[in-house]
């Protein structure tokens, strides 16, 4: 493997280039089908540059066969690669964030390995791919243009050369880190893990996702919320048409001024003069219809949002459910402990929501077979709930025994 810090790892990738045509398309997947060994997979998006989470380059790598970058928007769609190596484990390093748009040109893997994920059940302090890549390979690995504008066209040779080495080190990195969680006792535990970010449902979209502005805070009164959801609505709706993230349109923080101010003509609202971005003058007609929505609309939005039910916070239990907020404290500690003997983040043994969830309404009576089952029905992944149960439980029968006065102590 050669070092990229050596001007030779240069020289040898000077011919990388950018799959567009449908010929060399396929002979590339009869390359990639010919080759050994897990697939190695990366994608890019333009994440902060476009509305779309599409990807604009895909990679892969297979052993026997070598590196190919393909351009997803001239080829469209990938049946005939999906089909070649459908069987094959899938490399991924944090494949949650590449799953939904390698999905949307039809390719979908049925097994993979995750070494983002790998990292953090081995307990590494640092789970970046360079960071992981340097632990384990002894390879410094630059990452100038992990932020790059993918959708650039054309991409610039040196973005090419390292997400070329993205999924080139990724069959070497599989291999050393499933050598760690080996012999760490923690190949079952990864196993399930990574099958788990395969069957992962999407999350459903927010009920109200405005509310998510940035100062939203500041704003006072329906009224302004009002015409802040409609400048959201109206931003979201030309984001998504010319396919450009709304923050370069015009920044959360303009329509957070333009509510407060709450101007009565479309002269007043080009007056306002934290209403910037790119597109606040050449589409102030756009904006001023949705601030005149917002100031005449008589479906005014409530102060506090009404999405979907969740808990309060865990610092306001000790007033609002007195015993959740024992067991929650109680369990958490019991749950922290076993984290730090098993060397894994806390929030990888078990999610805080569920944890939350189960020690607010928690299953009766309280015992390992019944908290298991409840662990189980949010998703707690089997080894999750064999490791967890039976220490929640006598946390929550432990927290039940003791004097209510102890509990109100502190939030």
């Amino acid at each position: 493997m050669t070092d990229p810090a050596d001007p030779a790892f240069e020289d040898a990738h000077d011919a990388v280039h950018v799959i567009e045509d449908r010929d060399e398309y396929l002979e590339a997947v009869a390359a990639i089908a010919a080759g050994h060994g897990p697939v190695a997979v990366d994608a890019e998006r333009a994440s902060g540059y476009r509305y779309s989470q599409r990807a604009y380059l895909i990679q892969v790598f297979r052993r026997g066969a070598g590196a190919f970058l393909f351009d997803p928007i001239a080829i469209g769609d990938f049946a005939e690669l999906q089909d070649a190596v459908v069987d094959e484990e899938w490399l991924f390093h944090a494949a949650s964030q590449d799953l939904p748009c390698l999905q949307e040109v039809g390719l979908v893997p049925t097994r993979i390995f995750d070494t983002e994920l790998g990292a953090r059940i081995a307990g590494f302090p640092r789970v970046g791919l360079g960071a992981v890549v340097e632990q384990l390979l002894g390879i410094t690995l630059a990452k100038a243009h992990s932020a790059a504008d993918w959708s650039t066209r054309p991409l610039p040779q040196a973005w090419l050369v390292y997400a070329a080495l993205d999924v080139e080190l990724l069959p070497d990195l599989r291999d050393a880190l499933a050598a760690v969680l080996d012999a760490a006792g923690k190949s079952r535990i990864a196993s399930e893990e990574f099958a788990a970010v395969l069957g992962r449902a999407p999350k459903p979209p927010k009920a109200e996702p405005w509310r998510r502005l940035s100062g939203m805070h500041a704003l006072r009164g329906a009224r302004a919320l009002a015409i802040a959801r409609s400048l959201w609505l109206a931003r979201d709706a030309y984001a998504r048409e010319v396919d450009i993230a709304p923050g370069r349109l015009v920044p959360d923080s303009a329509i957070v001024a333009a509510a407060a101010a709450a101007p009565t003509s479309r002269s007043e609202l080009g007056a306002v003069k934290a209403f910037t971005g790119r597109a606040s003058r050449s589409e102030l007609d756009r904006w001023w219809a949705a601030v005149d929505e917002g100031r005449t609309t008589e479906d005014l939005p409530k102060l506090r949002g009404t999405g979907e039910a969740t808990l309060p916070p865990p610092r306001a239990w000790a007033d609002r459910n007195p015993d959740a907020d024992r067991r929650y404290k109680a369990a958490r500690a019991a749950v922290v402990t076993r984290a730090e003997e098993l060397d894994l983040p806390v929030e990888n043994l078990l999610t805080p929501e569920t944890l939350r969830v189960v020690s607010w309404e928690p299953p009766t009576p309280i015992a390992t077979e019944t908290v298991g089952a409840a662990l189980a029905s949010h998703d707690a992944r089997p080894w999750q709930v064999e490791e967890t149960a039976s220490i929640i439980a006598h946390a929550f029968v432990d927290a039940g025994q003791q004097p209510a006065a102890e509990s109100n102590t502190g939030s």
